[in-house]
C-alpha cells in the first residue's frame, strides 16, 4: 500500500480512473475530463447536512451525513465498483481534497486497493487549469483562421484535423456558433468552468513545436468568455483568411443554419435584438421572412447588411496583424472543396 507524496492534477494521468465524490450538481458544473461521478452525497443529502451544520453544528452535520456517506459507498462498493480487481488504482477528489473523498478513500483502502486522494480537490484541478492556460497559450505557435460570414472557417478547422494539424476548436468547446443566430438547437452551453478545463486540456496534449489552428472569434461565444490570455494571443497571431464568394457563401450558409427554419419565432425574436443597429423597417422585414421561413432572402440580406459592412472594420481594429494577413482562395464551399481550402491552409510555411 503506498502512501507516498500529495498526488497533484498533473498527476491524474498515472491512475485507472479518477473518481468524483461530489454531487451530481458539482459534477454537472464541471469536473477532471475522465472522472466518473460516484458521489458519497448526493444534492439533497449535501443541502440537508449544510442546513444541518448551520442550525445545529458541526457534531448533528457529521452524524446525520455519516450514515448517508456510508450507505452511498455502500452502493457504490456493490454496484460501480463489483468488478474491480485487486490491482486497481483509482485516484479521488471532492470540492478541496476533505472528508467526502477522504471518506472513499479509507474505506477503497481497507477493501486492498490503492486509491490516493487528489490533494487540494476540484479547487487544485481549477487552479491547475488556468495556470496552463496562462503558461501554454503565450507559447502556442497560433495561425488565426479569418473570413467573412459564411466561408465554413469552423469545416476548415475540422477539416485541419482530420489532415493532421494541431487545432483548438473553441466553437465545439462553446457548443455555440459564435455569431447571433450561433446557438445550437436543444444543446446547452456548457459552464464557463467546463469551457476553460476543455481549453486547458487540449492544450496540455499539444506539441509546441508546431502551429495550433484556431479560428477567430470575438472575446464571447454565445455567454462564455474566452480566457483573456487566448484573447490577447488570438488579437496578436497572425492571421489566414479564407476568401469565398457571396453566392458560395450564402449556400453554404442555407445548408449549415437550415435548421433556424425549424422554429420560426425563435428566429424572429432573436433578429429583434438587430433594431439597436438597423431601421426598424428593415428589421421587420427579417422577422416576416423569419415567419414564413424564407432563409434564403433572410440570409442575403443578413449578409449584405449586417454581417460584410462590419467585417474588414472590427478585423483591422482587433487583429494587430491584419494587413499582413495570407490570403486562401475558397471557389468552392463543398465537402471537397473545404477538405482543398484545408490542404491550401497547410502548404502555407
Amino acid at each position: 500500500m503506498s502512501h507516498h507524496r500529495p498526488i497533484r492534477p498533473a498527476d491524474r494521468h498515472a491512475f485507472d480512473t479518477i473518481i468524483d465524490a461530489r454531487s451530481p450538481a458539482e459534477f454537472a458544473e464541471d469536473h477532471i475530463p475522465g472522472a466518473i461521478n460516484c458521489p458519497v452525497l448526493d444534492d439533497e443529502e449535501r443541502a440537508i447536512v449544510g442546513t444541518l451544520y448551520v442550525q445545529q453544528g458541526a457534531f448533528e452535520a457529521r452524524r446525520v451525513g455519516g450514515a448517508f456517506v456510508a450507505a452511498n459507498l455502500a452502493r457504490h462498493l456493490r454496484e460501480r465498483f463489483a468488478d474491480k480487481p485487486q490491482g486497481w488504482r483509482p485516484l479521488v477528489y471532492c470540492w478541496r481534497g476533505g472528508m467526502r473523498s477522504g471518506s472513499m478513500v479509507q474505506w477503497l483502502r481497507l477493501v486492498g486497493w490503492d486509491a490516493q486522494q487528489l490533494a487540494g480537490g476540484y479547487k487544485a484541478f481549477r487552479r491547475h487549469v488556468m495556470d496552463q492556460i496562462e503558461a501554454l497559450v503565450p507559447q502556442a505557435d497560433l495561425r488565426v483562421l479569418v473570413g467573412a460570414t459564411g466561408s465554413a472557417k469552423t469545416r476548415v478547422l475540422q477539416q485541419l484535423a482530420a489532415q493532421g494539424a494541431q487545432v483548438l476548436d473553441l466553437e465545439h468547446c462553446a457548443r455555440h456558433k459564435g455569431s447571433l443566430l450561433g446557438a445550437l438547437p436543444g444543446v446547452a452551453q456548457p459552464s464557463q468552468k467546463n469551457f476553460e478545463t476543455q481549453i486547458a486540456t487540449v492544450l496540455e496534449t499539444l506539441d509546441l513545436s508546431r502551429p495550433l489552428y484556431v479560428e477567430g472569434e470575438s472575446a464571447r461565444i454565445g455567454r462564455l468568455s474566452v480566457p483573456v490570455p487566448l484573447v490577447q494571443r488570438l488579437r496578436a497571431a497572425a492571421c489566414i483568411e479564407i476568401e469565398a464568394g457571396p453566392e458560395e457563401r450564402l449556400s453554404y450558409l442555407l445548408r449549415d443554419y437550415a435548421y433556424l427554419g425549424d422554429d420560426p419565432e425563435a428566429l424572429a425574436q432573436r433578429l429583434g435584438v438587430l433594431v439597436e443597429l438597423h431601421s426598424k423597417e428593415t428589421v421587420q422585414r427579417w422577422q416576416a421572412w423569419a415567419h414564413t421561413g424564407q432563409l434564403a432572402p433572410l440570409f442575403e440580406e443578413l449578409m449584405r447588411l449586417h454581417y460584410d459592412p462590419h467585417y474588414g472594420r472590427s478585423h483591422a481594429r482587433n487583429f494587430t496583424h491584419w494587413e499582413a494577413r495570407r490570403r486562401v482562395g475558397a471557389p468552392s464551399l463543398s465537402p471537397e472543396g473545404i477538405a482543398g481550402v484545408a490542404r491550401a491552409v497547410l502548404a502555407l510555411r
